[in-house]
């Protein structure tokens, strides 16, 4: 009863301005906090009611003493156990936010504690699509956006990138930690943690708690290891700088007061940092309009038509009237945001190589890869900084390169157009790679099983077929295949210990969801999830003529003049095959979705 006066007198003082109702919402929301027993479970909220008042009469009133009982009450609350981590989740958020404006010096302070909430907010425990509910529910990319924001006006680009990590594609991060390298521990503790997250996949989810406790009390032990204190914790910017290994690892924060890229050059440098002339409703535009000219291009009419790689009917590719368009869109993005990129680059003596995209917020979708000159840097995108360390450290089991080629025209499942381009891509495959590596599976003994079989034996993974992403349950995206599907959920709960890397010539396989734009699960990035080193996608559904093409330019640079493929040059080989295409002329929306993930 008492809460319930406080939150209605409040109402009303943020209706009417009265300073007695705010006085007596200070009253009750203290007496709520006093009559409320400890280890109640809405302690914590109510201690977050009392630190809200308390900020409420700062602003109004400018007492000192207001701010500093506000900021105490909101750390409070957002440290005390048991509470709804939620309910802590937002009370740090709002000291954060109170602090921004206030007192600078407590907000990263507020943030830290926000963001080390997030592993029991979005709880292992959970299934993928009720931590996505909860990513969406709490704000979490909006969080993560501030918070970045935060740190470059406080002129600290090292917290900026640290809470950009934590807040990042983190269901993602939380299966990639499932099949984490374990080399460097005790065989006996190496090997209990392997069982234990193995089963976070299989366990039914009554007995989820009782195994994430076992689980959480393992990691504490390991913790006490030497050089494992920081196992699984969050990175700082010591060890992600790291990222920037073999070339350097583009940022890109999107926030409603500003937008940023920070650039990490070398494993050895400070990030760089920089405002960008965008606003976050600019890109959103930007977006708007690129969707657009896609379903212009999906008229059934015009002379340089084809399939694409979509399940469903029959689609038609039509560009007449769209191209000046796109070169209008590429011109902005290049204008806005990469050309002041590649002179921060060159004024640092980078002008070529290779090059990471790490976008976030309104930045993701953008075809940043895309924008000429092309020819300056091979482009890859990665989801984390941390997955991408783990990609380069993971290595092999076996060090013969096969190469496994699925290859479906059609399947005996009705609704699924036959695909003309298949059966000459795999053709162009085989002529280039020995016939001694390769194992090729084509329409009726492409099965799901014997797919699954070729994941675990296979180095490299040819999928062309079709794709069936899930935007509602991510790990029910699927391989339309023959007989059946081949599900992300099942390929995950595979040991893939010799996977490099997956090349999905399907449709949208790099393509998120609009309202999880920094999770990345889509199935290029769930293949990664699953062990792959690198992934080729596409954001849109490819062309069906156009697979013959890049297959052939792709695999015949990796194994030219007979050496065995790197999972290092597979970026190389398709900014070589779509060159080849742009060198054919063809149509803007046939090679700007081809994309590299990974190392």
């Amino acid at each position: 009863m008492v809460k319930s006066f406080a939150v209605a007198l409040m109402n009303r003082f943020e209706k009417l301005g009265s300073m007695k109702d705010l006085v007596a919402t200070l009253r009750y929301n203290a007496e709520a906090v006093k009559i409320t027993p400890p280890g109640h479970p809405e302690y914590s909220e109510r201690l977050q009611h009392f630190a809200a008042s308390f900020a409420k009469r700062f602003m109004q009133l400018g007492d000192q003493q207001d701010l500093v009982c506000a900021h105490f009450l909101y750390n409070l609350s957002s440290a005390y156990k048991p509470s709804d981590p939620e309910f802590s989740w937002h009370s740090a958020l709002s000291w954060a936010d109170l602090a921004k404006r206030f007192q600078p010096e407590y907000c990263l302070r507020a943030f830290s504690v926000a963001f080390n909430l997030l592993p029991e907010v979005l709880w292992v425990g959970h299934s993928i699509p009720v931590r996505h509910d909860a990513v969406h529910r709490v704000g979490v990319g909006s969080a993560t956006s501030n918070a970045v924001n935060t740190c470059l006006g406080l002129k600290n680009p090292t917290a900026a990138v640290e809470f950009m990590e934590q807040g990042l594609a983190t269901v993602f991060q939380q299966m990639l930690q499932l099949k984490t390298n374990v080399d460097q521990l005790p065989a006996v503790q190496a090997k209990e943690f392997q069982t234990m997250s193995s089963q976070l996949y299989t366990r039914a989810f009554a007995d989820l708690l009782e195994l994430v406790v076992d689980r959480n009390n393992l990691l504490a032990e390991i913790r006490k290891q030497p050089d494992a204190e920081s196992f699984l914790l969050p990175k700082s910017y010591k060890d992600l700088r790291n990222a920037s290994q073999a070339g350097p690892v583009v940022i890109l924060n999107a926030h409603e007061d500003a937008c940023h890229a920070i650039i990490i050059l070398t494993p050895s440098s400070e990030p760089v940092y920089f405002a960008i002339n965008v606003t976050v409703e600019q890109l959103e535009g930007q977006k708007t309009f690129m969707k657009k000219l896609l379903r212009r291009c999906h008229v059934r009419s015009g002379r340089d038509s084809g399939t694409s790689r979509l399940f469903g009917h029959m689609e038609e590719f039509s560009v007449k009237g769209t191209q000046e368009c796109f070169t209008d869109l590429l011109t902005w993005i290049w204008t806005r945001i990469v050309q002041p990129v590649y002179q921060a680059l060159e004024s640092h003596g980078i002008s070529k190589g290779r090059l990471w995209w790490l976008p976030t917020g309104a930045f993701t979708s953008l075809p940043l890869h895309a924008c000429p000159p092309t020819d300056h840097f091979v482009h890859s995108y990665t989801a984390t900084l941390g997955s991408l360390i783990e990609a380069r450290a993971r290595k092999p089991s076996n060090m013969k390169s096969e190469v496994g080629i699925v290859g479906v025209s059609y399947t005996d499942s009705s609704g699924a157009n036959y695909l003309r381009g298949v059966q000459p891509e795999v053709s162009n495959i085989l002529t280039a790679i020995p016939k001694s590596l390769v194992k090729a599976l084509e329409n009726q003994s492409a099965t799901p099983q014997a797919v699954k079989t070729q994941l675990q034996d296979c180095s490299w993974l040819h999928l062309a077929c079709h794709g069936k992403q899930d935007l509602s349950q991510p790990t029910k995206s699927h391989l339309l295949l023959y007989e059946g599907k081949l599900e992300l959920e099942t390929i995950l709960k595979m040991p893939l210990n010799n996977a490099e890397v997956v090349f999905l010539a399907a449709c949208q396989t790099a393509m998120g969801d609009s309202q999880l734009v920094n999770e990345s699960f889509h199935l290029g990035g769930g293949l990664i999830t699953a062990g792959f080193r690198g992934a080729i996608g596409t954001t849109w559904a490819m062309n069906d003529q156009d697979g013959p093409i890049v297959a052939k330019t792709f695999y015949s640079h990796l194994f030219r003049d007979g050496r065995q493929p790197e999972a290092t040059d597979a970026a190389e080989a398709l900014h070589l095959a779509v060159k080849e295409l742009r060198d054919n002329n063809v149509s803007y929306e046939r090679w700007i979705p081809f994309i590299h993930m990974g190392v």
